[in-house]
């Protein structure tokens, strides 16, 4: 009976993972953030909870398809190897169904319960995930992490869209915000992945350009965080207290990554980078639940 109830769990357990959960946590989250600033602190509940949903199946359907186009190369890096797919504890065909049926479900559920645009920015994110990054950049150009980016950077857009059924230039800086975090959060640990990289086949920045190139990149994004994180202070017209947190968050992550730029590659020195890259976007995307 144990056994039966443990096999249950690991089957359903490989194809929650093939969503890529802690992602979607953070898709959710800064959509969230997103709707909450739209609405002036004052959502809508039932388009806030449609909406999350809607847009968490889409990040999941990204996810799972992602593993599918990816199912050639992930068991040639120990990082992929054991993914669900990978190792053959799915069928290919399964995991393509599933995919396609979240991207369907989140689809009608954003359409009927939110609106129209925001389902189809949501669709249009799935396939620039999946078919422009996943399929076309990862496996042909270094550029892949930083174009890519721009699917990761639009889950704002949508909740923004989903409370006011429009686009403003007031989200700008928050589409800005994940789209210069994301390429510095993620070269932290491919650096430490570049062989792997290499053996398979895949032109991350770190395997063309080399270590260096790849530090002084992040080093420019992650300073190119600052005047982004002040005009976001100004279009809302926060406190002082605001500026002076966004400052100190900004100084911490600045002076991490020039600690890293001027250190041997490490394990603990890359994961001490990305978990505080983790724990900057939710510190800057929760200070708007405070600032309308």
């Amino acid at each position: 009976m144990n056994q039966t109830i443990v096999g249950t769990y690991n089957y359903f357990n490989d194809y929650f993972e093939l969503t890529k959960p802690t992602i979607g946590l953070l898709v959710i989250f800064t959509a969230f953030a997103s709707m909450y600033l739209a609405a002036e602190g004052s959502p809508d509940l039932d388009i806030v909870l449609f909406g999350l949903v809607g847009i968490g199946l889409a990040s999941a359907a990204s996810g799972v398809l992602n593993n599918y186009v990816d199912r050639d190369i992930d068991p040639l890096m120990r990082r992929t190897k054991n993914r669900a797919l990978a190792a053959g504890r799915v069928s290919s065909a399964s995991v393509l169904f599933l995919g396609f049926s979240l991207a369907l479900t989140s689809f009608i559920i954003l359409t009927t319960f939110v609106n129209l645009k925001s389902a189809l920015l949501a669709i249009f994110i799935i396939f620039f995930y999946v078919a422009i990054y996943s399929n076309w950049l990862k496996r042909t150009t270094y550029w892949c992490t930083e174009i890519g980016g721009i699917a990761g950077a639009l889950p704002p857009l949508i909740g923004w869209i989903a409370i006011t059924n429009s686009i403003s230039w007031e989200v700008i800086p928050l589409f800005l915000l994940l789209f210069l975090w994301q390429p510095p959060h993620f070269w932290a640990l491919a650096l430490l992945k570049t062989d792997e990289y290499k053996n398979a086949g895949i032109p991350m920045l770190p395997v063309v350009k080399g270590e260096l190139s790849t530090k002084r990149r992040m080093l420019v994004y992650t300073i190119a965080l600052l005047p982004v994180s002040l005009l976001l202070c100004v279009m809302y017209e926060v406190s002082l207290f605001f500026y002076i947190y966004s400052l100190l968050i900004n100084a911490i992550y600045l002076f991490k990554t020039l600690t890293f730029y001027r250190s041997e590659i490490s394990r603990k020195a890359s994961m001490s980078l990305f978990s505080y890259s983790i724990l900057y976007i939710f510190l800057m995307f929760g200070m708007l639940f405070f600032i309308v």
